[in-house]
């Protein structure tokens, strides 16, 4: 759509990272419910936009050194449709929702909700951190996350429509590293570059050498668990209204529709599907008539046995 498009990041701290460790597809997706439902509830209010807005929010967990560090990328256009649907409210050219108020809310309704899953026993725990199935132990270990400050960041706009598209498309499968960052690797161990974001200016841009065993490690911490969805959509994108929803936007704001996806002129793939999984099967060579392979010789007898 044709309005400004807002970046925003909510970080777990370092304590609710430790317990994600242990408990990744519970607590990332606390994370995805308790970032998106802190967005719709700051923005619906009167107070700051009064609006529904529309969410299209991914979740990475790696810092640039490959270590564990949860956070969730939002991408917001900058406004939504009124409570009463008659109207698009804009947001300010170069302000969406404030971070502090953001920051408080997420932390609330993220540590209401972590609090609750323990209670029911929904929480594992091992190694070191298996103290904290002790509900008296797990209070004292959130106790310093209670008073410290959530960070939630929002970074400037978008320029336009056409950047936020091409942010996603490199973004959004990225993995937690990319081959461009990789120097060398030997018997010494691996060589890549990474940021340090304690620095400013050139010497941000920092080089470590990791053992093999401990690169492999650490690549590890971030793979997800099987059938995680780390891209999800929420209010206006959400997948159960979308088409409502933005075509209501686009009325709203003025817009053409965009054209229905015409799929009848598509041919049919007539290619059996894989027995193995299920996918096309690909055509790598054609014989001509008369002129198949022949199958592979078969093994000689051996003396004195009879071939099956």
């Amino acid at each position: 759509m044709p309005v400004g498009y807002f970046h925003v990041v909510f970080t777990l701290p370092t304590e609710i990272a430790d317990i994600a460790f242990h408990n990744k597809a519970v607590i990332y997706d606390l994370l995805f419910e308790a970032a998106s439902q802190t967005m719709l509830t700051i923005a619906a209010d009167p107070k700051h936009l009064g609006a529904r807005i529309g969410i299209t929010a991914v979740l990475h967990t790696w810092g640039s050194a490959l270590t564990h560090h949860p956070h969730v990328h939002m991408i917001v256009p900058g406004g939504g449709i009124a409570r009463d649907r008659s109207r698009w409210i804009a947001s300010r050219p170069a302000f969406f929702l404030p971070v502090r108020v953001l920051g408080e809310l997420f932390r609330r309704r993220f540590l209401a909700r972590l609090l609750a899953l323990h209670d029911t026993g929904k929480l594992a725990f091992f190694g070191t951190m298996a103290r904290l199935a002790e509900r008296r132990t797990f209070l004292d270990h959130l106790t310093p996350v209670r008073k410290k400050r959530w960070v939630v960041y929002a970074k400037p706009p978008f320029a336009g429509p056409e950047a936020v598209l091409a942010y996603l498309s490199r973004y959004t499968h990225r993995v937690a590293i990319s081959n461009r960052r990789l120097i060398s690797f030997d018997k010494a161990g691996v060589t890549f570059h990474y940021k340090d974001y304690r620095r400013n200016g050139a010497d941000r841009q920092q080089v470590m050498t990791l053992a093999t065993d401990e690169f492999i490690r650490r690549f590890l911490l971030h793979v997800l668990p099987r059938g995680f969805h780390r891209i999800r959509h929420y209010g206006l994108l959400a997948s159960s209204a979308r088409k409502t929803s933005l075509a209501l936007a686009r009325k709203l704001l003025a817009v053409a529709p965009q054209p229905d996806d015409d799929t009848s002129t598509e041919p049919l793939d007539a290619r059996p599907p894989c027995p193995c999984c299920g996918g096309h099967m690909i055509i790598i060579e054609m014989f001509a008539r008369w002129s198949q392979p022949r199958a592979p010789p078969r093994e000689p007898v051996a003396a004195g046995r009879i071939h099956p």
